[in-house]
């Protein structure tokens, strides 16, 4: 049942990367190996995106690995949760979905990327030693993971293009 779950969701992505969705239909073949799952938060007026300073990582979207008995959204969620404190519903449709390798000395993994918009003025909390921020779209940011800045600026100005024309 979560496998399916990740596959609609991989299906329904608004975007894929790294060939995922193939990469997905060959690696069902095989046992899986966990799955990632992460949000892509950005405010109403999609000027800023919410990050979590990792200690290895860099400044990354909140999230992490989809834990037994739990769907790839249920786990964004609970992450999103556990390291910024903020509870939000997720937008319908995942933003995206990629295969990445998030260790050296790890096999490459699906990971699904959910979207939020919240309040950028809502208050942090978060893992002690893993602060939260709101950083501006157009701002660089340290990642391990540079091609994420591109990722989420070209998927926060989808949503700003959609916003907009649901709004006339």
């Amino acid at each position: 049942m979560i496998l399916e779950e990740a596959v609609s969701d991989a299906r329904l992505a608004a975007l894929e990367f790294d060939g995922a969705r193939a990469w997905l239909d060959e690696a069902r073949r095989h046992p899986m190996k966990p799955l990632a799952a992460e949000v892509w938060a950005t405010d109403p007026g999609f000027g800023y995106v919410l990050l979590v300073k990792h200690r290895v990582r860099g400044w990354v979207p909140p999230g992490g690995k989809v834990e037994p008995g739990e769907t790839p959204r249920e786990a964004a969620a609970r992450e999103l949760l556990e390291e910024t404190g903020l509870h939000v519903d997720l937008l319908p449709e995942p933003a995206a979905v990629a295969v990445r390798s998030y260790r050296a000395d790890w096999s490459p993994t699906l990971g699904l990327s959910y979207a939020a918009i919240v309040d950028h003025e809502a208050s942090l909390g978060g893992e002690k030693g893993q602060p939260a921020a709101w950083i501006g779209l157009d701002e660089e940011w340290e990642s391990v993971f540079p091609e994420d800045r591109d990722r989420i600026r070209g998927y926060v100005r989808r949503l700003a293009a959609n916003h907009a024309a649901d709004t006339c």
